[in-house]
């Protein structure tokens, strides 16, 4: 797709998008100080899918093993999940949520939902729709 356009830096994507990531995280800041969008991450897929091994949560959130270690210390800390030995593989730490993450997570989810509207508030429904499907194509 290169053509003979001068390069400026304010028509790339990956400037772009780092604008609109930056833009999201200000709204994701505000609206849950508490946590951080990666601990969210985690508190929602667990949520969605139950205890997982701390290596196969990272796969699902996109998170590398040394990312997804601390999250997950920094959420035990919190006391929204816990994480005991796989009871079939002392080599594996299976992770799940608290009470008190399951509760948190219930009160986050519309603060999370608000904070897409946010970020998006810009695009028509059409238009959102048209941007989440390009994204998944990168």
């Amino acid at each position: 797709m290169t053509d003979e356009r001068p390069y400026r830096l304010e028509d790339q994507i990956g400037f772009k998008l780092r604008l609109a990531n930056q833009r999201h995280l200000e709204i994701f800041a505000a609206e849950m100080p508490e946590i951080t969008p990666r601990q969210f991450a985690v508190l929602a897929k667990l949520g969605e899918e139950g205890t997982l091994s701390q290596n196969h949560l990272g796969r699902l959130v996109a998170m590398d093993a040394a990312t997804t270690k601390g999250v997950v210390e920094r959420l035990l800390r919190k006391g929204l999940i816990e994480a005991l030995p796989s009871p079939t593989d002392r080599r594996r730490v299976e992770i799940s949520l608290t009470a008190a993450g399951r509760a948190f997570l219930d009160r986050a989810r519309p603060v999370a939902a608000r904070i897409s509207d946010r970020t998006a508030r810009k695009l028509s429904a059409r238009e959102l729709d048209r941007l989440l499907a390009l994204l998944d194509k990168l």
